[in-house]
């Protein structure tokens, strides 16, 4: 008896049987999918030994390629973030010739290659090209430089902050808005006591999503970036080249440091995000 009541404190009746398979199948494809290829990674990277480790963990260029892989993310959701909920907020609360095409085309970057992109991106922001020419004159450089690199991570990120936005925006009642500026709110108080509450937390999911695509990101980011070791070489490009060169232990042990930090930073957010939705349910 007292079995099948501690039981039900982690278990949760149901109309369909089968918790026990269904579980097993679960941690067995989880395992198989996520946990065991990860074992495997910190195997691999710890086969190269401390002293190496540390070499390849703090060489020049190693660290260099780290800070454009995670600042140039966490830039470009940083970005992301905010024209991702001005441009979700025009579609859902604004009526305008071309919307329709305008929401269709946020999902381009999910749809489009990602080699193309890059090729896109490279063509149109090179010197020669439709938007590097008006830059030239004024000295700013996109192509081949670290700020293109951040130009391809925010042309990827974007419709993960959009489209994580949108919903909740569409639930979102227009009413509470005016009410808040009857009641003699300005502006920018309905914006941060109004508007922004209950869309936080799908905000912070969104800028979440962003960073870790942005992270990882390699075929849209090479063709742009110029690939110049401690300047516009990002982590991703570094390990294919150990591999290239058959140094598995090396290209384990950058790729545990990208995954070591990246759990690091998402689980902060999503700790912040947890915080944001216990506000919100008080309130």
């Amino acid at each position: 008896m007292a079995a099948s009541v501690a039981a039900s404190g982690w278990r949760q009746p149901s109309v369909l049987p089968g918790f026990g398979l269904t579980l097993g199948i679960t941690i067995t494809a989880l395992s198989l999918i996520v946990l065991i290829p990860l074992a495997a990674l910190f195997v691999k990277a710890a086969s190269a030994g401390p002293a190496e480790i540390w070499a390849i963990a703090t060489s020049r260029r190693t660290l260099a390629a780290l800070r454009l892989s995670f600042f140039g993310a966490l830039i470009a959701a940083s970005v992301n973030a905010v024209f991702g909920l001005i441009l979700a907020w025009v579609l859902v609360r604004y009526e305008f010739p071309g919307r329709r095409l305008v929401d269709a085309a946020v999902d381009l970057p999910f749809a489009l290659p990602t080699a193309v992109a890059g090729i896109a991106l490279a063509a149109i922001y090179a010197p020669n090209g439709w938007v590097g020419s008006l830059l030239a004159p004024l000295d700013i450089k996109v192509a081949y430089t670290p700020l293109g690199v951040m130009v391809a991570l925010i042309f990827i990120g974007l419709p993960f902050v959009v489209r994580m936005v949108q919903p909740v925006l569409e639930e979102t009642q227009g009413d509470i808005e005016e009410a808040a500026a009857l009641l003699g709110a300005s502006r920018l108080r309905t914006i941060f006591r109004v508007v922004l509450p209950p869309v936080l937390p799908a905000l912070l999911s969104g800028f979440v999503l962003a960073f870790a695509r942005a992270v990882g990101e390699y075929g849209s980011v090479i063709f742009i970036a110029g690939n110049v070791p401690m300047v516009s070489e990002i982590a991703p490009l570094l390990i294919v080249i150990k591999l290239e060169q058959f140094d598995y232990a090396g290209a384990a042990v950058i790729a545990t440091l990208m995954l070591l930090v990246s759990f690091a930073l998402i689980l902060v957010v999503n700790l912040i995000q947890a915080r944001a939705r216990r506000r919100l349910g008080d309130v």
